[in-house]
């Protein structure tokens, strides 16, 4: 059946920079309409309890307890997540947690949040389970990207939609329970129809998006999905930040004989910091205007950023290929396999975040620095033309490569380092980031920092401030949820 364009909850034509998208707008006031959203699903299995797991069905149980549809947490048998849901309410004897495949059967509505690794053992035998006319759920597009690489279908009698936040899970519940008092906070979503085999696949997967809280939903495909989402994991919003902040805080102590504290205020913190602040509410460009008042640092951030764009072209556009081509998702599923055996290796290991453990906790003064900025936009600069040169709409590109970096995963790293905000990701993310990370870390050591006082060629600046991701940013931001995340 071909997927129908109507919704219930209606569309907002945006203009982004050189093109128009049709948008859904979330909030509270949008509950109302959950109802005809969901017509015919009685019961959502929420298959899984890692990053979006927890999140998601706690969201959704607060949303549509008035409408009598049952969310129920399903688990493989023998699970220690059992416990873990049954804390917060989730318990097989109030009949709201159960085995798997048990729930899936009953299910009309399928979030399969079970880590990638896991989807890719068990995704045959959930979609065996599933009633005809009922609707698979992925909140990534890992699964897709997996079958395509071992040429396997789903199931013509089901839909299958993505509904995908812009945030790791503690992000989504957070803001979620923020926006209780607050209409409209939420971490914005994509959404996609992969398959429509009912007719009602589309208000479905928006249903979804609402009542988990998002304010602002953005249509995809499962397929560009996967792609900018575990490109970004690997570069700007994992990978290149903390490759970033650990090449600039050994920078500023070799070479700057500054000291731990100070180091780790102008590399780590001042990203989480002022620069994440400033991107946050006014723009890329807004780092460039804060910095003129001072012309010695505006010129260091432009020689910087000018250096770091161009050495990170070609490591952005080699991680971009290896997403499309399907080798890294292959890499992903072989890896896991060995984390049975061998664990993870730590992400935050070094003196650095030993220092920034106290630094966080303390007064210490985070300047806007310069050279950190430079290197964190060139990167995310680099991100954003290698996502539009390969045909993603401005939505996706502004979600995936800065406001889910700055509103969602930045506050988790200032709060509790770099190790929760990467560790709390899908396993995909955690290897990516550990794979990647040292990469843009020697290319800001070697490439970047030994030209970051190289001359700035005349159109370079101007070519920064009219890019039309601005634009784009802009009108992305007007959707932007009324508050900060507050991270407990």
């Amino acid at each position: 059946m071909k997927p129908s364009k109507m919704n219930v909850f209606g569309t907002k034509t945006i203009h982004l920079a050189d093109t128009t998208e049709e948008v859904v707008v979330g909030g509270r006031d949008r509950f109302p309409l959950l109802g005809e959203a969901f017509k015919g699903v009685k019961q959502i299995g929420v298959l899984g309890w890692s990053s979006q797991g927890p999140a998601q069905a706690q969201n959704l149980r607060d949303s549509l307890e008035h409408l009598g549809i049952k969310v129920i947490v399903g688990l493989r048998e023998g699970s220690k997540s059992f416990a873990k849901a049954t804390e917060v309410g989730f318990t097989v004897d109030n009949g709201t947690a159960g085995e798997m495949l048990d729930v899936v059967r009953n299910s009309d509505l399928v979030l399969c949040l079970i880590s990638d690794a896991a989807m890719t053992q068990e995704f045959e035998n959930i979609q065996r389970a599933m009633k005809p006319g009922a609707t698979l759920g992925l909140s990534h597009g890992f699964l897709l990207g997996h079958m395509k690489n071992i040429g396997a279908k789903f199931r013509s009698d089901i839909n299958v939609v993505g509904v995908c936040p812009k945030g790791m899970g503690p992000s989504v519940r957070r803001l979620y329970e923020q926006g209780r008092d607050v209409n409209g906070a939420g971490i914005n979503s994509s959404y996609a129809v992969e398959q429509d085999a009912t007719g009602n696949a589309r208000n479905i997967a928006l249903g979804w998006a609402i009542a988990i809280g998002s304010p602002y939903v953005f249509e995809t495909t499962l397929e560009m999905e996967y792609r900018s989402d575990i490109f970004g994991e690997r570069a700007i919003l994992l990978g290149a930040v903390w490759g970033v902040a650990e090449a600039m805080n050994t920078h500023f102590i070799t070479d700057k004989n500054m000291n731990h504290g100070e180091a780790f205020a102008r590399s780590a913190m001042s990203i989480t910091g002022p620069i994440s602040e400033a991107i946050s509410q006014d723009g890329l460009v807004e780092i460039g205007r804060r910095l003129s008042d001072n012309p010695a640092e505006e010129q260091e951030f432009y020689r910087t950023l000018h250096a770091t764009y161009k050495a990170a072209l070609p490591l952005v556009s080699e991680i971009y290929n290896e997403v499309k081509s399907g080798r890294e998702i292959a890499r992903v599923v072989d890896q896991t396999a060995a984390l049975e055996t061998y664990g993870w290796t730590k992400v935050d290991g070094s003196t650095m975040w030993r220092t920034g453990e106290t630094a966080r906790k303390g007064n210490i003064e985070v300047p806007l620095e310069p050279k950190t900025a430079g290197a964190y936009l060139g990167i995310m600069m680099a991100q954003v033309d290698v996502l539009r040169k390969n045909g993603h709409g401005w939505s996706e590109i502004c979600n995936e490569s800065i406001i889910e970096a700055t509103d969602s995963l930045n506050p988790y790293i200032a709060a509790r380092g770099i190790d929760y905000m990467i560790d709390n990701c899908s396993t995909t993310a955690r290897l990516g980031g550990r794979k990647w990370g040292p990469r843009f870390m020697q290319m800001v050591t070697g490439d970047v920092l030994p030209k970051a006082d190289d001359a700035v060629p005349p159109d370079f600046k101007k070519w920064f401030l009219e890019h039309p991701v601005h634009d784009a940013l802009a009108e992305c931001m007007e959707f932007r949820p009324p508050v900060n995340i507050s991270v407990q």
